[in-house]
């Protein structure tokens, strides 16, 4: 019986820890494959949401970016379509001069004359357009006493600007040929072309050289000279007197109240011919300070000293235009002698003590020609 106890006691020991053991086993079994369905499935789920999301990213990146490149090509391609369009349709005349900087001159005398409408305007036009170093080239003063002559209502600027224009048609370099002749609105011009290609244009009076040609605007073409052309003014009829003229003119008035006081009205406004050397406004300022004013107060008391300047600049008897005029040529005027002087630069009249530039030649009168000359000559 002992020992059958000990058996049951020992197969009872057996089966429990032989199910203890089993349930362990289990346990351990269910924790690991717990453990390993966790990683797994934390794996696959990261790896699923990586590629998800990734896959989402790249969507989203492509549509933002398909989005961002269509913006951006198509600004770019706006603004490369306007600059191609501008660089298709210059501007006007007076709107490629202004942009161009070197004609600053040319359009301030074109403002002046009135002319920005009509350049501006359908045309076609064709513009010889002197720079400005060819209007600096001109005698001091000229500019500025023919800006205020036209805003005084002178034409003597519009005539000039008009010299340099040919209104319906624009007339290319390559159609020019040597001898031809071109209509301007203020007549002709001669065309020369020299053998090495040299284009120049020329009225007989003054002569420019083309610099740059075939400038093109909306309505014409611009060919840029080196000089401003000056027209004829002889050819301009007129039913004013020497007198009357340089009251028209506007810039002679000093010269007018000096021929008032030494009374010489009536001689001026007689038959004639006179040549008369006409210093402007300019030229009576740049005397000393008090000059003139002792010459009217001496005119005023019976005294002879402006009579006897103002008779330095008369030639009685002849209107002497300046293509008639000569280097080295005496003129005898009605006090004395002026030795003419011609160069590249232009006319002289030179006295005994004093040298006068003519800055606008032939200005015709009914009794004589008028040259407008930058200083005062004394005898």
């Amino acid at each position: 019986m002992k020992l059958h106890l000990l058996t049951i006691l020992g197969l009872s020991l057996s089966l429990l820890f032989t199910a203890c053991d089993d349930e362990d086993t289990t346990s351990n079994e269910t924790m690991a494959g717990e453990t390993a369905g966790e990683t797994a499935g934390e794996t696959a789920g990261e790896t699923a949401g990586e590629t998800a999301g990734e896959a989402a990213g790249e969507e989203a990146g492509t549509e933002a970016g398909a989005e961002a490149g269509t913006e951006a090509g198509t600004e770019a391609g706006t603004e490369a379509g306007e600059v191609a369009g501008e660089e298709m349709t210059p501007g006007t005349i007076v709107e490629v001069a202004v942009a161009n900087g070197s004609f600053t001159t040319l359009v301030a005398a074109v403002e002046a004359a009135g002319l920005v409408d009509l350049l501006s305007g359908e045309g076609p036009f064709t513009v010889l357009a002197p720079n400005d170093d060819a209007f600096a080239a001109l005698p001091e003063g000229t500019v500025e006493a023919l800006v205020e002559d036209a805003n005084n209502g002178g034409t003597q600027l519009a005539g000039i600007l008009q010299l340099h224009a040919v209104v319906g048609t624009a007339v290319m370099s390559g159609d020019l040929s040597d001898g031809q002749v071109v209509a301007t609105a203020n007549g002709d011009l001669t065309v020369g072309i020299s053998a090495e290609g040299v284009v120049t244009f020329t009225n007989g009076n003054t002569t420019a050289t083309v610099i740059a040609a075939d400038i093109e605007a909306s309505n014409g073409v611009i060919h840029v000279i080196d000089t401003v052309l000056l027209p004829a003014m002889d050819e301009t009829p007129t039913e004013k007197n020497i007198v009357e003229t340089a009251i028209d003119a506007g810039n002679f008035s000093t010269l007018v109240a000096a021929v008032e006081a030494a009374g010489f009205v009536d001689v001026l406004t007689g038959e004639g011919p006179f040549t008369v050397l006409a210093p402007t406004d300019d030229a009576f300022a740049a005397l000393p300070e008090g000059t003139l004013d002792m010459l009217l107060a001496d005119a005023e008391m019976g005294g002879s000293q402006l009579a006897d300047i103002l008779n330095l600049h008369v030639v009685v008897g002849t209107a002497v235009m300046s293509e008639t005029l000569e280097d080295g040529q005496v003129v005898t005027t009605a006090n004395g002698e002026l030795t003419v002087g011609v160069t590249a630069e232009g006319v002289t009249f030179t006295s005994a003590n004093s040298v006068a530039s003519v800055v606008a030649a032939d200005v015709t009168a009914t009794n004589g020609v008028i040259h407008a000359i930058d200083a005062v000559l004394l005898p």
